[in-house]
């Protein structure tokens, strides 16, 4: 809601040529009790003045020599874009033909001469009052918009802190495995931007690259841990945490946890078909696994 103060307080450009129209419009809205008021009867000054005070209205009057209230229209209109113009049109020309052509150029309402008193405060305020709604809008988004980017940043970055944490957990129990997590995510990033992957495929990649052994956590100490060379049946246990992996990691929307399930399904495929879980070879490799592998 707006309050009254807030309407009378609004920022209002008159712009006509004649003095005496200028001065009688002021006093109308004066004394209804608007009273942030600028006059001009140069429309060559519009432009300037409309940057500078960034007025909630322009009274416009259409006939001016030099620069019309048309000319004044398309200025302004290429200033603000998409934006809501404040503009009302004075004239004392009621044709059809030049109610359209100004609405056209981003009029708003109409004010015809001879003035009508209590048509011009209620026309007027009208405009005001849309004009400071869509500000108070447009405001209104800005805060929640930075809001978001506010709540997007600690999200990412608790993202990123339960990724570290986890990795450290695989850590404790395989400190080879914690040091290589660092590296292989560095590394994989370093060759996604070389091959021309986006800055946001990079960074999702260096994110989730983390979680490519995770599936370590599924694997018993003893083979985890075990010094010396694995039986062929612990070697098929070990693979098994690409699987693993992947299935923690499953069932989510997420377009991270999804990118670190592929991560961790496919780091160990190869070239010529020979890694595992899926034999996968060549560009059958998702390119996130050949990145990561």
């Amino acid at each position: 809601m707006l309050s009254e103060s807030e309407i009378l307080g609004a920022k209002i450009l008159i712009v006509d040529d004649q003095r005496m129209n200028v001065q009688l419009l002021e006093q109308i809205l004066r004394n209804a009790g608007f009273y942030n008021i600028t006059a001009t009867t140069e429309s060559k000054e519009v432009s300037a003045l409309y940057e500078s005070l960034d007025p909630d209205l322009v009274a416009l009057d259409l006939n001016m020599p030099e620069m019309d209230g048309f000319d004044v229209m398309k200025v302004l209109k290429e200033k603000e874009g998409d934006s809501y113009l404040p503009i009302i049109v004075i004239s004392n020309e009621e044709s059809q033909e030049v109610r359209f052509k100004a609405l056209e150029s981003g009029a708003k309402d109409f004010l015809n001469k001879p003035y009508d008193r209590i048509e011009v405060c209620i026309r007027i305020r009208n405009i005001i009052e849309v004009r400071l709604l869509s500000n108070q809008s447009r405001d209104q988004n800005k805060i929640l918009e930075n809001k978001v980017k506010i709540r997007t940043k600690e999200l990412y970055e608790t993202q990123q802190d339960v990724i570290e944490r986890l990795a450290r957990a695989i850590e404790y129990r395989d400190s080879e495995t914690g040091m290589h997590i660092i590296r292989m995510s560095h590394y994989s990033s370093c060759l996604a931007t070389e091959i021309g992957l986006t800055m946001k495929e990079c960074e999702v990649l260096l994110a989730a690259a983390p979680l490519h052994d995770i599936g370590k956590i599924g694997i018993p100490d003893s083979i985890l841990l075990k010094q010396g060379k694995l039986t062929d049946e612990e070697w098929i246990i070990m693979k098994s945490h690409t699987t693993i992996g992947a299935e923690l990691l499953s069932g989510s929307t997420s377009h991270f946890l999804r990118t670190a399930q592929e991560i961790a399904l496919s780091h160990h495929e190869k070239w010529d078909g020979s890694g595992y879980p899926r034999q996968l070879a060549k560009k059958d490799i998702p390119l996130i696994g050949r990145i990561c592998g």
